[in-house]
């Protein structure tokens, strides 16, 4: 399989209202769309999000880094996709966000020609899926802004049938967060709720968070200290954590899982392709922590296009479980780049939402073009 072709799209999406994180305040979803182009004329689509505070890259740096990859990449000859990551390795070191979006492409191309769905490709070495069966992935929804607002969405996602939440905490302080909390908690109470403090907060803080019984009805934590905290940090949260503990920016990949299981340091994980590398590698990551009979989230950065989307939920479809849910983030953007979005049902995503062939979305590219990022060319080869 050959690349003939590479158009590489900078895209800069609005979001229906800001998202306010523990470090940041998001108001717009910074995107990069790559379409690739085969000797036989198939098209095949890779996104990747910019994400400053977690892979360190910007818009310039990850639109300089495909187009680096790209480059090298149409004098490839490309086979099996297990295959593709020490090729991309012997490119370019690091930069997993923009590997992702190269292999998402080449994944699509490749499930394309074979004829098979991205999802039941990845479940064809997935071990020990309990029924052929493709189960429904629950959506996880965020929460934000006021309380009162808050509990205003609350109220009309569950009556839309979500039953996944998380609480964005960490910029106020301990004390009113966990009042927050305690309201939510108890409005929402049997549902799967869990906060997420993007490393915002110190152990100590963690620890009072996590022991007071206003938080007594969450089901996981993440990432509520520093990704760089000294590993005795992690073990200890997790000691005197009532709570399960699940790690987010901690978790790059099945290295970084194995060594906080060694450590008995999380219950488990977020996976985001920007942060493993792509599909192959997440699926992986996935695979390792069932084995290990930890909990899975998958999570798209805030905010991908329905393309990542796919993609990510491939994963689930193939593993089969996501206890945790699925942070499908297309739902916070104004509009998306594709003529059918993916879309909650009930607050879930079915497969029949992806097509039969590939990772299942094909973007629209009038709508593509209208996204482009203000003073960003598109770059075609």
């Amino acid at each position: 399989m050959k690349i003939t072709q590479a158009t590489i799209f900078p895209l800069s999406i609005p979001l229906i209202e800001p998202i306010k994180m523990a470090k940041e305040v998001i108001v717009d979803a910074k995107t990069v769309l790559l379409c690739l182009t085969d000797e036989e004329g198939r098209q095949g689509w890779g996104e990747a999000s910019v994400a400053p505070l977690m892979t360190g890259e910007t818009l310039e740096s990850l639109l300089a880094s495909v187009k680096y990859l790209v480059e090298k990449a149409r004098a490839i000859e490309w086979g099996d996709p297990k295959d593709f990551s020490k090729l991309f390795d012997a490119i370019l070191y690091g930069n997993p966000s923009a590997k992702s979006c190269l292999e998402m492409a080449l994944l699509d191309l490749y499930t394309q020609k074979n004829s098979i769905a991205l999802w039941k490709y990845l479940r064809s070495f997935v071990v020990g899926v309990a029924s052929p069966e493709v189960a429904e992935i629950p959506l996880l929804r965020m929460l934000g802004g006021s309380l009162e607002k808050e509990i205003a969405d609350a109220k009309l996602f569950r009556e839309a049938g979500f039953k996944h939440w998380k609480i964005k905490i960490g910029s106020l302080s301990v004390e009113e967060d966990l009042r927050r909390v305690k309201v939510l908690s108890d409005l929402l109470e049997g549902d799967v709720i869990s906060v997420d403090a993007n490393g915002a907060m110190s152990l100590e803080g963690a620890i009072q968070f996590c022991t007071s019984k206003q938080a007594c009805k969450l089901s996981f934590a993440e990432q509520l200290i520093n990704a760089d905290s000294a590993m005795a940090d992690f073990v200890l949260l997790k000691q005197q954590s009532p709570i399960p503990i699940g790690l987010d920016e901690s978790i790059h990949g099945t290295d970084e899982i194995e060594e906080f299981v060694k450590a008995k340091a999380l219950d488990g994980a977020s996976l985001k392709l920007i942060k493993t590398g792509g599909v192959m590698a997440a699926c992986k990551s996935a695979q390792t922590l069932r084995a290990n009979n930890l909990k899975l989230n998958l999570a798209c950065k805030v905010a991908e296009t329905s393309l990542a989307g796919a993609a990510t939920a491939s994963i689930g479809f193939a593993i089969g479980d996501v206890p945790w849910g699925f942070s499908m983030s297309n739902q916070y953007l104004r509009f998306d780049i594709c003529d059918r979005p993916l879309t909650a049902t009930r607050g879930h995503l079915d497969v029949a939402q992806l097509g039969s062939i590939g990772v299942g979305i094909t973007p629209n590219l009038d709508r593509v073009k209208d996204a482009v990022a203000q003073g960003c060319p598109i770059i075609q080869y």
